[in-house]
């Protein structure tokens, strides 16, 4: 883009969401995460009391009941534009016939999750880490869920979490020094049991610190209060990741929570999921990971979408993430970049893709490009000149302690 051309913003203001479709609601009952939980919209009825929806979503709606439930809070339901489908938070959440189309390349379990749980809902995939499925139920459900088999309870299987058994697990496995709690959403259990989860973790010695991941400060940013707030205080050294994938579900009240949690001592971390029609566009990102940041949250992954069942009309090309991030890298701050990464399918882990910058590299130099196309060498190291300044400190090291 031309220097004298400024970049369109997009999204850069923060608004609220209340009171929308709910004009009626008293401010009180509008702030209880509870009572947005009991007002979710969850029936075709309720969708079309306020949507017009086509077609592909009314069938998407019906098909819902047997794949992944419809459920929407009050709150995140009011980011959605009433007359048009290609909305992006609508694409998001509402329900399309696209999902009852399963590809060849699709799968039920596309993360191997299910094949490296040890105990009932504890994922022992990487060597150090471990994700802990605390809960199959979520504020509200994203249509591209990688759990959608389990999550909600409409899917083909269920969660049955057994927390004796993993917490015992994770006690006699002293390499695991990393728990990440997600499920569904952790954030929705209450105080309490959310308390004396991670007071049990807390008390196995070799777990270095927690993380949660949820959506719930997005979808139900009511739930973030003073008393949430200071039962994770508690529990550091404990990270947050939040998901985030538009800059319009960046409101005030989101931005609230998250400072609210940031003043706690919570660090945190995004990770959006490429979606066609949400964010696959460098505008749209550039505005999303500078809200993020306005936030306190760091862009932290860049995930492809996952190949899971029926998200085909969701996913984007490899090639447009690479896209993106080659578009950010140099004309951003470069806490503002997040980390693009498929989960290789099967069970692979995650893998990070990056915009190629090297065209050559051998033993004496390496040629590369920087994000303006300008070419640079950099000479490249030998054997021999690491070895020598390693013996003169050693030599160095022995004389100080001798003389």
């Amino acid at each position: 883009m031309n220097k004298s051309t400024p970049e369109p913003r997009v999204e850069m203001e923060f608004a609220t969401s209340a009171p929308g479709y709910w004009a009626g609601v008293s401010p009180e009952q509008w702030s209880d995460w509870k009572w947005q939980l009991k007002n979710r919209v969850t029936t075709l009825e309720g969708l079309e009391k306020h949507l017009q929806l086509t077609p592909q979503e009314r069938a998407g709606v019906i098909l819902a009941g047997s794949k992944l439930s419809l459920a929407v809070t009050p709150h995140y339901f009011n980011l959605i534009e009433r007359d048009n489908p290609d909305c992006p938070i609508r694409r998001q959440i509402i329900p399309h016939v696209g999902e009852g189309t399963i590809s060849p390349a699709e799968m039920a379990d596309p993360c191997g999750e299910d094949a490296h749980m040890p105990v009932p809902g504890l994922v022992h995939r990487y060597p150090d880490r471990a994700l802990f499925l605390i809960t199959d139920r979520c504020a509200s459900y994203c249509r591209y869920c990688t759990r959608s088999r389990v999550v909600s309870g409409a899917g083909e299987q269920e969660l049955h979490t057994d927390f004796d058994e993993a917490i015992a697990y994770l006690k006699k496995h002293t390499e695991v020094r990393d728990v990440l709690l997600s499920g569904g959403d952790p954030l929705l259990f209450s105080d309490d049991k959310l308390d004396t989860l991670l007071t049990r973790l807390r008390e196995i010695p070799h777990l270095e610190f927690l993380r949660i991941g949820t959506r719930v400060p997005i979808f139900l940013p009511q739930r973030i209060t003073p008393e949430l707030c200071r039962i994770l205080q508690k529990h550091h050294p404990l990270w947050m990741s939040v998901h985030t994938n538009h800059p319009r579900e960046l409101t005030t009240e989101v931005r609230d929570a998250l400072g609210m949690l940031a003043n706690h001592g919570v660090p945190l971390g995004n990770q959006s999921v490429l979606l066609s029609g949400v964010n696959d566009s460098l505008p749209v990102m550039k505005s999303l990971i500078h809200k993020l940041l306005r936030c306190r949250v760091r862009p932290y992954y860049l995930y492809q979408c996952d190949l899971i069942q029926g998200s085909s009309h969701l996913r984007t090309s490899v090639r447009k993430g690479i896209e993106i991030i080659e578009g950010l890298r140099g004309h951003t701050t470069g806490y503002a970049i997040p980390q693009f990464v498929i989960d290789a399918p099967g069970g692979g882990g995650k893998v990070p893709l990056n915009p190629s910058y090297v065209f050559f590299h051998d033993a004496e130099k390496v040629v590369f490009r920087n994000f303006e196309g300008k070419v640079f060498e950099y000479p490249e190291v030998t054997e021999r000149e690491v070895q020598a300044p390693v013996t003169h400190l050693s030599v160095l090291h022995e004389e100080a302690f001798t003389s």
